[in-house]
């Protein structure tokens, strides 16, 4: 019986899981999995030190994945669900509460040869508890939102071939490592226009430790504050040298 128990709690906690499916350029639904390195299956990433955190699993190419041409400024709006599926259940389960996050990469040639690996990523996006009085997370504004979250793209970035990755951090389990749950998803984006600006950048993995506050954290003791692993949200703006005309104004 207990044997029997174990399978069907392993088998309602799999159904939770979720993928990213969609990608929307400026409000259009591109379809499902377009532009997108699609995983394998739903499960998460539980290793942060592990390449799998990249672009998730088998991620490291995108060599049968088309790129996505949009100007620099546009806004991109990422779509989860937990199944192939729209509408019948939520897009993501309401227990895996968590963080959102999005982070862009350069390509040095295309995107689709780019396997994210070293200090190339910079993070444009980050919503974790948005309010600590009703223990509201992203998660929750996300399926409030049909599984949906949009991010704009800097203006600033240089044009060229990017990754854009995008991650949900379940942390219902997180009070010891590993348990956090990564969900991750990287869409291949052609930006044009942009401008040049030098962003900071971090390693995917590299930045991430199991010893981090967003990481390893009991969300169920009334957290009243949340800090997501990778570093504060890039402003956007370009780099200005110290003493130049413009800094001064």
């Amino acid at each position: 019986m207990k044997a029997i128990l174990s399978v069907l709690a392993a088998a309602a906690v799999a159904n939770a899981h979720f993928t990213m499916q969609y990608i929307w350029s400026n409000g259009v639904d591109q379809g499902q999995n377009k532009y997108l390195r699609i995983a394998p299956s739903n499960n998460p990433i539980t290793d942060v030190t592990s390449k799998d955190l990249t672009c998730n699993v088998g991620g490291l190419s995108g060599a049968s994945t088309s790129t996505l041409s949009i100007p620099a400024g546009d806004q991109v709006t990422f779509e989860w669900h937990q199944h192939a599926q729209r509408t019948g259940e939520d897009p993501i389960a309401s227990g895996h509460k968590g963080p959102v996050q999005v982070f862009v990469a350069k390509a040095p040639s295309s995107a689709a040869s780019f396997d994210g690996q070293g200090a190339v990523w910079t993070k444009i996006y980050s919503s974790g508890l948005v309010n600590p009085s009703t223990q509201q997370w992203a998660t929750d504004v996300v399926n409030a939102n049909g599984g949906k979250h949009s991010v704009t793209i800097p203006a600033s970035l240089p044009a060229g071939e990017y990754l854009l990755r995008a991650e949900i951090i379940a942390l219902h389990t997180a009070s010891s490592y590993p348990g956090a749950q990564f969900y991750v998803g990287c869409a291949q984006v052609k930006i044009t226009g942009g401008g040049n600006a030098n962003p900071p950048k971090i390693s995917i993995p590299g930045a991430y430790k199991s010893s981090d506050p967003g990481i390893t954290v009991n969300i169920y003791n009334n957290l009243q504050s949340y800090t997501a692993p990778g570093g504060a949200v890039w402003s956007g703006q370009s780099f200005v040298p110290r003493g130049t005309p413009a800094e001064r104004r």
